[in-house]
C-alpha cells in the first residue's frame, strides 16, 4: 500500500471524528453484536450510503435511524432534543435554554408531524427531506 492508502484514511478518520454523530453512526452501521466497531463491510455500507450515488430514499432512510436514539423507530421529544444538542454542541455557550428548546421541538413538530400523534416517523421524515434540496448534497462524506 502506498501513501494514498494512508491519506484516504487519515482523512476519513478525521471526518468521522469531527462528526457529532459518530457513535450513532457506527452503531447504525455496525454488524458487532455490540454495535461498537465496523467492519471493512460495514465501513463499505457506510460509504455507500453516504456517496453522491445514493438515492435520496436510502440517505434519508439511514438519516432517519441515526437521528433516532432510543431506536424505537420514531422520532420523539428526546431524540429531537439529543439531535439538537448534537448540532449546536452540548457546551453552556452553544446549549440551547429550556425555552428555547422546546419552542425549537415545537415547531419542527409542527412541521413534520403530519399525523399529529407527537413524534415523527420515517415516511414523515422522508416528506419533510424531500422538501430539502440540500440533504442530499450536505449526507455524504467528502474526501
Amino acid at each position: 500500500m502506498g501513501g494514498s492508502g494512508s491519506r484516504l484514511s487519515k482523512e476519513l478518520l478525521a471526518e468521522y471524528q469531527a462528526n457529532p454523530f459518530k457513535e450513532r453512526i457506527c452503531k447504525v452501521f455496525s454488524t458487532s453484536p455490540a454495535r461498537d466497531s465496523l467492519s471493512f463491510e460495514d465501513f463499505l455500507d457506510l460509504l455507500s450510503v453516504f456517496s453522491d450515488t445514493a438515492t435520496p430514499d436510502i440517505k434519508s432512510h439511514y438519516a432517519f435511524r441515526i437521528f433516532d436514539f432510543d431506536d424505537d423507530g420514531t422520532l420523539d421529544r428526546e431524540d429531537l432534543c439529543r439531535l439538537v444538542n448534537c448540532l449546536t454542541g452540548e457546551g453552556e455557550d452553544t446549549r440551547l435554554s429550556t425555552l428555547e428548546m422546546k419552542q425549537l421541538i415545537d415547531n419542527i413538530l409542527e412541521e413534520s408531524d403530519i399525523d399529529r400523534d407527537g413524534t415523527i416517523n420515517l415516511s414523515e421524515f422522508q416528506h419533510v427531506i424531500s422538501r430539502s434540496p440540500d440533504f442530499v448534497s450536505s449526507f455524504k462524506i467528502v474526501l
